[in-house]
Parts: C-alpha cells; sequence; structure tokens
C-alpha cells in the first residue's frame, strides 16, 4: 500500500481523501494542517498533526500530496516539506512555475527525495495534451481556454486580499474568441482576450470595498490584464447560490502536415468539481512518484518525465491488453 498524507484540509485536500478511498492500492496515513487539529474533522479515522510537526511523520509517509493554495502557500510550504517527503502538488500560477520548480527541484534534491510539481487538469493534463498535439502537428497553433466554471487557484487568491473574508471567482472564455478559433481563423490573442473573470467577494467588517476591487483588479498573474467583474455579496449569498465547483476547459491545435492537409484536435474536459477532478489527478500521480522513487530517482518533475504506464495501478499486460 502507498502511504499517502495530506497537507492542507481544504476544498483540494478534501478531494484527495475521496480520491485515495477510490485507489486500492493506496491509504491514508495523515492529515497536515496549520489549523488547530480538533478543529479538522475528517470522513476518515486518521490522525490529524499540527504542520509544524509534520518531520515526526517522515517515515510513515510515502508521498505527501500537497493541497495548498499557489498564490501563498506552496510557495513556502513546497520547499520546507520537500526536504521531509516525496511531494506531489499543483501550483498553479503559470508564469511562477520555473522559479516555483528550481526552487523544489533544489529542496527535494539536497533531501534525496522525488517531486511531481504542478499537476491537475492545467497545468497538468493540458499541459500533456499541447505537447502531444504539437509534437504530432508542429506546424500549425494551440490555443486554450478554461471555463465557464470555478477557478481554484483564482478563488483561493481573491481571499488572500486584505479584506475579504470568502470569495469564488469564475472563468468566462469570450465566446468571439472561441468561434474564431473553432472556425480556424488562427487568431493572435492575448489570455486577456480570450478570458474574463467574475468574481463574488464577502467582505470582513469594515473593510474597504474600493479598496478590495482596486487590489483584486492589480493582481499580477490572476486579474491583471482581464476584464474583472466584482461582486460584493453576503456570506449567505455565497453560500447559497455559489457553492458548486463545476469547471470546464479544452485545449485546440490547428494546423497543416506537409502534404498541405489541414487537421484539427480537440480534447475538452466538462467536470462536476473541480477540486474533486484535480484530486483524482493527484493521485495517480503519487502513485507514479512513489513508483519512481523507488527505483532511486531525486529532485523535481512534472508531467512530461512521467511515463504514463506508471500513472495507472494497472499491470503492463492489463494496459496493453484492455486499452492498447
Amino acid at each position: 500500500m502507498i502511504r499517502i498524507a495530506i497537507a492542507g484540509y481544504g476544498n483540494l485536500g478534501r478531494g484527495v481523501e475521496y480520491a485515495v478511498e477510490q485507489n486500492e492500492d493506496m491509504e491514508l496515513a495523515a492529515i497536515f494542517t496549520r489549523r488547530p487539529a480538533a478543529e479538522v474533522k475528517p470522513r476518515t479515522p486518521v490522525p490529524v498533526v499540527s504542520v509544524d510537526d509534520a518531520a515526526q511523520w517522515a517515515d510513515r509517509v510515502d508521498v505527501l500530496i500537497l493541497c495548498g493554495g499557489s498564490a501563498t502557500d506552496l510557495p513556502v510550504q513546497g520547499p520546507k516539506l520537500a526536504r521531509l517527503f516525496n511531494t506531489v502538488d499543483s501550483f498553479d500560477t503559470h508564469p511562477g512555475i520555473l522559479a516555483y520548480f528550481a526552487e523544489m527541484d533544489a529542496a527535494l534534491r539536497a533531501a534525496g527525495k522525488l517531486g511531481l510539481v504542478s499537476a491537475g487538469w492545467d497545468p497538468g493534463l493540458f499541459s500533456l495534451n499541447r505537447l502531444f498535439m504539437s509534437a504530432v502537428l508542429p506546424r500549425g497553433q494551440t490555443d486554450t481556454f478554461w471555463g465557464p466554471g470555478v477557478s481554484q487557484g483564482h478563488s483561493d487568491a481573491l481571499r488572500r486580499v486584505e479584506g475579504v473574508l470568502d470569495a469564488v471567482q469564475y472563468t468566462h472564455p469570450v465566446k468571439s474568441a472561441v468561434e474564431q478559433v473553432r472556425a480556424g481563423a488562427g487568431p493572435k490573442l492575448s489570455a486577456g482576450e480570450k478570458h474574463t473573470r467574475e468574481c463574488f467577494v464577502v467582505l470582513k467588517d469594515g473593510a474597504d470595498a474600493a479598496r478590495a476591487e482596486r487590489d483584486i483588479a492589480a493582481m499580477p498573474y490572476y486579474f491583471a490584464g482581464y476584464r474583472t467583474t466584482v461582486h460584493f455579496i453576503t456570506s449567505e449569498e455565497l453560500r447559497r447560490d455559489h457553492h458548486g465547483m463545476a469547471s470546464e476547459g479544452f485545449v485546440y491545435r490547428s494546423g497543416h502536415t506537409g502534404d498541405g492537409s489541414a487537421h484539427t484536435l480537440e480534447y475538452t474536459l466538462k467536470l462536476g468539481s473541480n477540486p474533486a477532478f484535480t484530486a483524482g489527478v493527484l493521485a495517480a500521480c503519487a502513485r507514479a512518484v512513489h513508483r519512481m522513487a523507488a527505483e532511486g530517482g531525486t529532485g523535481a518533475l512534472t508531467l512530461f518525465d512521467v511515463p504514463p504506464a506508471l500513472l495507472s495501478a494497472q499491470s503492463g499486460a492489463e494496459l496493453r491488453k484492455e486499452l492498447l
């Protein structure tokens, strides 16, 4: 059995708990939290431990799945915990991935550990599809659209803004941009021309709404450069109207082969729960990390570096029989 631990018991952490239950070769060993342990009530009867005491579990965990947010949690927690455990995380701030990868790689190599960074559906599965598409169709253009749906990373970033008590962010594709891409027009569009951001925010008592809105709109990597709409609502409205976590997205590539024939490739996701699906990806990646670490692997890697068969609980023979 692969002994899995979870660091952070929010939406993603709870999703990982469910994902571990679905994988017969895994068991949940512990949950690490920054909150008082008594406040965390997991569904599974496992120890809940202060993250400050994580080192005491170094020999009782095979892979630690980091479930903190990319805005402020993972840049601090990731390298620290990578000195103790093999890790998997879903760091999803695209412009910051190279720096985060380098920091994680240094920490993991120093400790003789292995970690897979930026796993999930994007970055993650969509990244693989962009690789496959461009490798097979090298002359062409790739476009990625996210939404309509909830973004976990952007919602987490909203909740870190001064004065914000709770928040949810929805990403919406711009319909005209999608139509141009699917028509094969090959438009050169920025991310801000392809998507809009819609935020539903609950403020703390006495918070300055105008300041919070300015801080949100100016946030680099998340909202700056996008048409961003901010709605201020009550906690009751947030619970009542925005408790769902569905999301969608697609990767599209159009181009020509050497004989001049035109081709279009598209990979689409429609997710009933963004965190639950992301958790499923992280669990599969944890299996691969466990196997690669057992072979002596160290340092940081991404899904680009993982042989696909290592993600599956099935044997090579079973995969060849059932899927090839």
